[in-house]
């Protein structure tokens, strides 16, 4: 069975990042204070949903307590972001 490809967006990079009927963005790398990385990647799934990839590379505590420290309040950070991202799609009642 073959797979249509679907058209490349306006956005995508119409190269080896795109496969079959997924799309990607070229890579937006961010180095953040501290060391950290940050890379993000706008996609759009065989599905036709949109998404971003994020990927985060960020440097532990030699200890283990403060290493799991970071990681709780990382996950905490990333469910705030997640909402904030998510509250900007929803429709803003009109007034």
């Amino acid at each position: 069975m073959k797979r249509r490809q679907s058209p490349h967006t306006d956005w995508c990079a119409r190269d080896h990042r795109c496969n079959l009927a997924e799309h990607r963005a070229p890579s937006l790398t961010i180095h953040l204070d501290g060391g950290g990385v940050a890379v993000l990647t706008r996609v759009k799934s065989a599905s036709g949903r949109e998404h971003a990839d994020v990927t985060l590379s960020v440097p532990l505590a030699d200890s283990n307590l403060a290493a799991r420290r970071q990681l709780a309040g990382l996950l905490a950070d990333t469910r705030t972001m997640v909402g904030r991202v998510a509250a900007l799609a929803r429709p803003r009642p009109r007034g």
